[in-house]
């Protein structure tokens, strides 16, 4: 039972390093005065796994806009990253075998 507990109590505190901290650049414009909304966050989110390669030999590229409105730039982030995968539609999809 201890070691139940002990394992439990190690998988919160590595999952509690993973959990978001706040955006304090959204809402703000970047140097150009552009804030990225839903319509470019469905494109950062399409283009995510090619940029995020590029990512790792550029440090000049993000993945992500920190320079955004809020929750519909991460809607239409996650909605571009879930049309690369099928999003909901491959889920409910039935088999014929």
């Amino acid at each position: 039972m201890l070691k139940l507990i002990f394992l439990l109590a190690f998988f919160a505190l590595l999952l509690s390093g993973c959990a978001a901290g706040p955006n304090t650049t959204a809402h703000t414009p970047d140097t150009n005065g552009h804030i990225a909304g839903f319509w470019l966050g469905l494109w950062h989110g399409i283009i995510a796994p090619v940029t995020f390669i590029i990512s790792l030999f550029n440090d000049n590229v993000s993945i992500y806009d920190v320079h955004n409105n809020g929750g519909w730039y991460n809607w239409g982030f996650v909605m571009g990253a879930g049309i690369l995968s099928g999003g909901l539609f491959r889920g409910s999809r039935k088999r014929c075998d």
